[in-house]
């Protein structure tokens, strides 16, 4: 089983959104404040800042929008690489879990 590191709240909490289907920042800011139950709250600098480094690692990637009214939003998808990194977190944090 290879080990991985532990991943930030924000990057695990956008995955995990981006997870339900592509979105736009602000979308996925109030999607985590629902799936958190209000708990993790992401603001817009760490959001940005977060996007733009799992951008970089290949976890997500800029899709064009192409909804009435969004032509300025941008719309962010998880790859491939991004399914298998959350997928690694989840069951990094069953692991914990399984051993309290």
């Amino acid at each position: 089983m290879k080990k991985s590191e532990p991943m930030s709240e924000s990057y695990y909490y956008i995955l995990l959104c981006l997870s339900k289907g592509a979105n736009h920042g602000y979308g996925i800011m109030q999607m985590t404040s629902q799936l958190s139950k209000g708990e993790v709250t992401i603001g817009s600098g760490t959001m940005y800042g977060a996007t733009s480094n799992m951008m970089k690692k290949g976890w997500i990637k800029e899709i064009m929008s192409d909804g009435v009214g969004m032509e300025r939003k941008r719309l962010y998808c998880l790859t491939t690489a991004g399914e298998e990194a959350l997928q690694n977190e989840i069951a990094r944090l069953r692991r914990m879990l399984e051993s309290v």
